[in-house]
């Protein structure tokens, strides 16, 4: 059956190969006779005009860029227009538009899963780098309670994403061999232009932006733009789940030959944190249904009664917190970029600073529901003691049939800073011969400070309420709710360097043909400074069973430490069918290294220097594509093929148990993205990707899918606009999403159904000053789930936690351009 699905998906490329090529034949012709009947573009055409001449910078040797079509790898690209559209409720979920890649943005703003391509990972985004002007914002991808995304905020300063797959990334700045998002700042010209943008919408929402940019005087020119949003979310939690803004401003001269931009931003931003909720599973989790009393869509656990919750961290030693600051951001990024021409000889060089606090103070969810009565009696067999009296905060009692759940009420703590820096020197050394030989160079800090577990009981209901539980025998089991104490509560500070020189060389055999190749040498240093842990008795009392065998620095700490090395090359190939259609074909190997975490969770030296527990993770990645631009219609077609070996996986349960695990995975897939323009004003796009992923290398879970990675997910959107009179105009779009079923962990247990959404949208523009948008997400209410219970191993039929798509939301945003 494999083989047949195999063979039907290769002749169906085939096919749309052959047609394409002769549609673009026909298409010529009718481009060449429109040419010569139409003294000017229209608008369409000009937007078709801008696809096929589009350049992109990311993934590229030279600063100045590639024109899209001939690039030799896979990227993607969205405009400012096209990131509006899209409306992505944060910035990882910008990867919905990016076939090969799924994001789990259901946490929120920040703190998502990115999976990519059939890359093995369990949790956060370790495949995805973020960068802003070509340079990764932070040097590591993920760390524990840190992805990416989570540092970077949207808004009307962005001029364009790129996101490059694979391809020549194992070269070039941190040597992502996943993807690279590379977010390009707008920059200011020579005319003046500047916007206002006021929105609400959902959970009211608020929110301005602003941009202002232009020239200062001869060779200088800025831009300052930032924004300020409130809002309550669609689960409206009693308090803001998100609170903040941001200021974002660059300096550009102009050089003989060249340019220097230099740029800064500011976020101070607080964003609620959301797990899962309360869900029946049937049918060995197939089919999931509403639990009773909870609206999966818009409910949330969390509540007033529970937002400023205290962290016994030891004797004496209480700690308060707020839920409103969730997984925030409070940092600064400043950083250049330069590039100029000196007698033939091209240098480039981007360097950046980050310094920012990333903190995690938020709920995770433990156990699956169950009744209180239940939880009474499991207590009463643990602590002894005849009855148990449970309830609420206002004395209250708590029905025994009341369903109830435990959730953590975690904190931890987390300072990063960077400095990253990047510089090439490019020459042509014989007629069409480009060589580039670089060097990236990075050093970067994370202070950390963790109490995981502080396990609360509550209703399993939107808004809990929390509950306390006394026996009759003295012993209080939950008190102001808390019926867990601090599991884990490691102090740690960790220094990283990266040292890499590559060399890059381009050819151009002649007009069809042009070959790309490159190697990089790279050299990690990692220091690791961890508190030594033991379990106490936060107050001396035996009876208070919420607090003991707490976890506790010991004021000793354990010195790690770990220097490895590694190569990356890659090579590929561009042949041009005509003008504006290409095939490529690109061969790598790249690879990742261990990071902080993975040195505290070996614990020991002697487990740090094994490379059987702590391999270097190796990925070998293979890509065939095909791609063209015209005024019918565009299309990005690639085949991939992935081998990975050696990765460390990580999983901490609602007990404190941390799992570790070292597993590869190695799997096919194809990647699609079309846009057809049947007529005048009409565009029908569709993107997504099928594949075939497995795990391999370990027993326990050979043959198994890689978690949480759909095998087939698309995205259709067609988009139609209304002429309405001089200079006026209604666009009308809309988007049918599918999401193919997945399994939420690596032994394939918990499993994901598939779903379905749908996105609506409406652009009226008034001339070229005014913008009136209406947005919708998820208008159906579908009832999808992109998380199981990660802090669970197991799956099942009956009462669980899993976190589900937010419901429907809508936003409307009017826009003043000057």
């Amino acid at each position: 059956m494999k083989n047949h699905r195999k063979f039907l998906l290769s002749s169906i490329s085939i096919a749309v190969l052959t047609l394409i090529g002769q549609a673009q034949a026909t298409e010529q012709e009718g481009q060449q006779a429109a040419v010569e009947a139409a003294p000017a573009p229209s608008a369409a055409d000009a937007a078709v005009q801008k696809e096929i001449q589009q350049v992109v910078v990311t993934g590229v040797a030279s600063a100045r860029g590639a024109r899209k079509l001939d690039s030799a790898f896979s990227i993607t690209t969205a405009s400012e227009e096209q990131l509006k559209q899209a409306a992505p409720i944060s910035t990882a979920d910008v990867m919905k538009l990016v076939p090969g890649a799924f994001a789990e943005s259901t946490g929120g703003q920040s703190g998502a899963n990115i999976q990519v391509r059939g890359f093995p990972s369990g949790s956060d985004s370790p495949f995805v780098s973020v960068q802003m002007q070509g340079n990764p914002l932070y040097p590591v991808s993920t760390l524990s309670f840190f992805e990416g995304s989570s540092a970077f905020r949207l808004d009307d300063t962005i001029e364009r994403v790129e996101v490059l797959r694979g391809g020549p990334s194992t070269i070039f700045s941190s040597g992502q061999p996943g993807a690279t998002m590379n977010f390009i700042l707008k920059k200011g010209g020579d005319t003046p232009e500047g916007s206002v943008r006021f929105t609400t919408g959902t959970g009211e929402l608020r929110r301005v932006d602003v941009f202002y940019g232009g020239k200062i005087s001869d060779g200088w020119y800025g831009t300052v733009g930032g924004f300020y949003r409130n809002t309550h979310g669609v689960r409206d939690s009693g308090f803001p789940s998100d609170d903040g803004g941001q200021v974002t401003a660059t300096l550009t001269r102009k050089l003989d030959q060249g340019a220097a931009t230099f740029y800064v931003r500011r976020t101070d931003d607080k964003n609620a944190f959301y797990t899962g909720v309360p869900l029946v599973s049937s049918n060995d989790g197939h089919t999931i249904t509403e639990f009773p009393g909870f609206d999966p869509l818009k409910g949330t656990l969390m509540s007033n009664e529970m937002r400023r919750f205290t962290v016994e961290a030891g004797p004496g030693k209480t700690l308060n917190y707020d839920l409103g600051d969730g997984r925030g951001l409070k940092s600064t990024v400043l950083g250049m970029e330069f590039d100029q021409n000196i007698n033939g000889w091209n240098v480039s060089n981007k360097f950046n600073h980050f310094d920012g606090d990333l903190n995690t103070i938020a709920m995770f969810t433990g156990n699956n529901p169950l009744s209180m009565s239940a939880y009474n009696t499991a207590a009463l067999a643990a602590n002894g003691g005849a009855t148990a009296t449970a309830t609420y905060l206002d004395g209250t009692a708590v029905a025994g049939n009341q369903q109830v759940v435990q959730a953590g009420l975690w904190a931890v703590e987390k300072k990063l800073k960077s400095f990253t820096d990047e510089i090439r020197v490019s020459k042509e050394w014989m007629q069409d011969n480009t060589l580039t030989v670089g060097g990236y160079f990075a050093n970067y800090s994370s202070d950390d400070v963790w109490y995981l577990g502080s396990s609360h009981l509550m209703t399993a209901v939107p808004n809990a309420r929390l509950i306390n539980v006394k026996l009759d025998n003295g012993v209080i089991v939950s008190n102001n709710g808390k019926d867990g104490s601090v599991f884990y509560a490691p102090v740690a500070s960790y220094d990283g360097s990266n040292t890499a020189l590559f060399i890059a060389n381009e050819w151009k055999v002649n007009d069809q043909v042009k070959i790309d190749g490159g190697i990089r040498r790279e050299r990690q240093k990692l220091d690791a400074t961890i508190s030594n842990l033991a379990s106490g008795d936060t107050d001396n009392n035996p009876l208070t069973v919420y607090n003991n065998n707490t976890s506790m620095p010991t004021g000793a700490n354990t010195a790690l430490n770990r220097t490895d090395s590694a190569n990356s090359f890659t090579i590929g190939g561009n042949y041009k069918l005509a003008k504006d259609m290409s095939v490529f074909a690109r061969a790598n190997m790249g690879h990742t290294f261990v990071a902080f975490d993975d040195l505290r969770n070996a614990g020991t030296q002697a487990r740090v220097n094994d490379r059987s527990i702590l391999p270097t993770p190796k990925i070998k990645q293979y890509e065939l594509g095909f791609k063209t631009a015209g005024q019918l219609y565009s299309a990005y077609i690639n085949y991939f093929h992935t081998d990975f070996e050696g990765i460390a996986f990580q999983q901490i349960l609602s007990n404190g148990t941390i799992l570790n695990s070292v597993s590869g995975s190695k799997g096919d897939g194809v990647e699609v993205e079309l846009a057809v323009r049947p007529i005048r004003d009409l565009s029908l796009s569709l993107s997504g990707n099928w594949q075939d992923s497995k795990y391999k290398d370990n027993p326990l879970t050979e043959g198994k899918l890689v978690q949480r990675q759909p095998k087939l997910q698309y995205r259709f959107t067609p988009t139609y606009r209304i002429p309405m009179g001089e200079n006026n105009a209604l666009k009308l779009y809309g988007t049918y999403t599918y999401v193919g079923d997945r399994w939420a962990d690596q032994s394939n247990l918990q499993y994901l159904p598939s779903y379905k959404t749908v996105d609506l949208g409406a652009l009226y523009t008034i001339g070229d000053k005014i913008e009136l948008r209406l947005s919708g997400n998820n208008i159906t209410n579908e009832l999808g789930l992109t998380e199981g219970n990660s802090r669970l191993t197991t799956g099942g039929s009956g009462p669980i936690n899993a976190r589900p798509l937010f419901g429907r939301s809508w936003e409307l945003s009017l826009a003043y351009r000057f």
